[in-house]
């Protein structure tokens, strides 16, 4: 963890934390590869190798949910072993394709994953940006939800820490995105998220996955917005009815940074190689 995040005799105005946030390994077993296409194994070994590299280093890393393809056992343990060489502490959520059970039997040291009985929900508050996650997985459906009991627990959990700045994740995303196949399986009832999220001010971020693309939507007095996946995204299809499909487009992450002067301030990154960076200027000036 960067000292920068942790240190409470920072003064206020210099206090800063930076979190990364990446979503949808979709991780197989064995070499397999994602709907016959997709190395999601090596994708997530490159999207770990670029946040280990990032400068200056993220203070912490979250994954929005569908950590593996269909919840096997044999699927986290290759889940776990990538996640093994990022060199940043991580905080995990499940998705429409993930198992309660079988993600806390993987990982047993993830002690937040048992805050709840029922439900993968959780609260961290060892940054300066305090951190919830929901669990909006429903066994053997592609949709989400979010049961009254947790809802009733988010907003005690929040109310808990009015003047924290707060980040809540989810993986279904609560608003309408235009992609026709993903809006048929979005977070149900997000009316009634946002009737909880809308009493607490210091929500500066709702974060989810699901859509495989960056889209931001206003919401309950906050901005929601999904992260791209690490491998394929969904594609840009916004005709009615259009067709499940997806692309090789570059994957990407997204990067939350909080300061006390200035807020919460979101950036997308990529994480395949690309040319660059150029200079803007030479010693004559502004290149011509």
């Amino acid at each position: 963890m960067a000292d920068h995040c942790l240190k409470t005799s920072t003064p206020e105005p210099t206090r800063q934390c930076l979190i990364a946030q990446i979503s949808d390994p979709h991780i197989k077993a064995g070499g397999k590869l994602s709907y016959r296409q997709v190395d999601t194994a090596n994708a997530l070994r490159q999207a770990i190798s670029k946040l280990n590299q990032l400068t200056p280093r993220p203070d912490l890393v979250l994954i929005s949910g569908d950590l593996v393809d269909f919840g096997h056992p044999d699927e986290y343990a290759t889940f776990k072993k990538i996640l093994a060489d990022l060199a940043l502490p991580v905080y995990l959520i499940p998705g429409n394709h993930d198992d309660r059970q079988h993600l806390r039997n993987a990982f047993p040291e993830h002690r937040y994953l048992f805050q709840h009985n029922d439900y993968l929900q959780w609260v961290v508050d060892d940054y300066p940006v305090r951190l919830v996650g929901l669990d909006s997985s429903v066994p053997d459906k592609p949709h989400g939800e979010l049961s009254e009991e947790s809802l009733q627990w988010l907003d005690k959990t929040l109310a808990a820490q009015p003047d924290k700045p707060t980040l809540v994740m989810v993986h279904h995303h609560p608003f309408v995105s235009g992609i026709d196949h993903m809006d048929r399986q979005p977070l149900k009832r997000p009316e009634a998220l946002a009737d909880v999220i809308g009493q607490h001010a210091q929500v500066e971020r709702v974060l989810c996955g699901h859509l495989h693309r960056s889209i931001q939507a206003r919401f309950a007095n906050t901005l929601a917005m999904s992260c791209p996946g690490v491998s394929h995204q969904v594609s840009l299809d916004l005709t009615p009815d259009g067709p499940a499909h997806f692309q090789l487009e570059p994957p990407g992450y997204l990067l939350h940074h909080w300061s006390a002067a200035s807020g919460m301030v979101t950036h997308q990154g990529f994480i395949d190689p690309y040319p660059g960076p150029f200079p803007f200027y030479d010693a004559n000036g502004l290149i011509d």
